[in-house]
């Protein structure tokens, strides 16, 4: 079945099935290699996109409930050339080593930045808790997020 959807700010038609999972489309069929693919059960939170402004997990959505909607994926919130703020302070702070995680991580930090422009440690934490992190960079990137807010509430990079 053919399903329209807007990914990263672009009209693209799928013809899949209605159940097919929305990171096999983002991956296979649109080549966007951020959304990852980590345990498929919602549980890591490597997958996650935005969808219409909440992160949500990829691996568990089926096509169905994306038809119509607003998806974001890490490629989608800036580029290199111009990395949204969120990219720009995990780059700085040197928050990710392996990286697997970061791109659901983004999601999920760029939606509570959305919402809250100004979070405690408390709520990035909050925020994050749904992602794994087998490095141990937890903490780096809690503070990375807090750098961001700070920067888009100042309307700068981050430092």
């Amino acid at each position: 079945m053919a399903c329209q959807l807007n990914v990263n700010g672009r009209a693209v038609t799928v013809d899949a099935p209605d159940d097919t999972p929305l990171l096999d489309i983002l991956r296979e069929r649109l080549g966007l290699a951020g959304p990852r693919f980590g345990c498929g059960a919602n549980q890591c939170g490597a997958c996650h996109v935005l969808i219409d402004g909440r992160s949500l997990p990829a691996c568990d959505t089926p096509l169905w409930a994306a038809a119509g909607r607003d998806v974001v994926t890490v490629e989608g919130l800036g580029t290199p050339a111009s990395p949204h703020p969120l990219q720009r302070a995990l780059i700085d702070a040197q928050a990710g080593q392996c990286g697997y995680c970061l791109s659901g991580i983004q999601a999920s930090a760029a939606a509570l930045l959305a919402a809250d422009p100004d979070p405690d440690e408390r709520a990035v934490r909050a925020a994050l808790d749904a992602h794994l992190c087998r490095c141990g960079a937890h903490n780096r990137i809690v503070r990375a997020v807090l750098a961001a807010a700070a920067a888009m509430r100042a309307g700068r990079a981050p430092a």
